[in-house]
This record gives C-alpha cells, structure tokens and sequence, in this order.
C-alpha cells in the first residue's frame, strides 16, 4: 500500500490578464502652499509613488495681479497612478479645485507604454494579487 502526501505549500496564483493594470503618470500644478494637500488627496487612491518638485510660474506680477494670483510659486507633483482610477482622481481633483480655498491647479496623465520589473510594477500599481514566478521552481 503507497501512502501519498499532498504538498504543504499552496498552489501558485496564475497571471491573468485581468491582474495587469495599465500605468499612467499624474502631474498635478498647484499653489506651493497647498502641495501636501494635494499629495495626501492624491494618496488617498491607493498611490505609491509621487513626487514633488518646486516651480516657479512665469507671469509678471501684473499680470499675476489682474487675474487676482498672489504669486507664482508652484508644487509639481509626479505621481504614478493606475489608469482604471485615473477618471476618479482627475474627477476629485477638479472638485477640490474648484472648492478648497486658494488651491486652483491643473492636472494631466501621460500613458506609461511599459515598466521593467515585475516587482517594481507591482509597487507603481498597488497590485499584490500579480505572483512572481519562483526563481527556484518549486524546489
């Protein structure tokens, strides 16, 4: 009589296509003293990965005054967003444009074409179901 054993390790979750998400990069343009805002609101979308730089506007400050702009000093924020969330956070940004105090931005998406690494993917996209291949095969 054979005795058989099942193997304690569970069975491997298998890519599908409905596990890849599509990568885009958010830029956001607001008022320097509202860039944190902005990038807790931003984050609040399952986001991993933003950035910010500091710009500086190029309108003179008559300019700046005629259209009732204190100054020209901007927070730019990068932020790595997965496009099936892209029309949600593009739809809460204008209404925080539009209701929050002094915060008028712009904000656009670029489509990312690809990422190199299947770890860094899942990082950028906040997919933890996507199961790298085991580099020892099982053994």
């Amino acid at each position: 009589m054979a005795l058989t054993t099942s193997s304690s390790k569970p069975a491997k979750k298998k890519k599908t296509g409905s596990d890849i998400k599509k990568l885009k990069l958010l830029i956001t343009i607001v008022p320097r003293k509202k860039t944190e805002f902005f990038v807790d609101f931003i984050g609040g979308f399952e986001v991993n990965f933003q950035s910010v730089l500091l710009g500086e506007g190029t309108a003179r400050s008559e300019t700046l005054h005629m259209l009732g702009l204190e100054d020209s000093e901007k927070g730019v924020i990068i932020s790595v967003i997965r496009e099936d969330k892209s029309e949600e956070i593009l739809r809460g940004l204008d209404e925080k444009f539009h209701s929050v105090k002094r915060a008028k931005g712009i904000a656009f998406t670029i489509p990312l074409t690809s990422v190199i690494g299947v770890t860094l993917y899942r990082f950028l996209s906040n997919n933890k179901s996507i199961v790298s291949e085991d580099k020892t095969n099982g053994k």
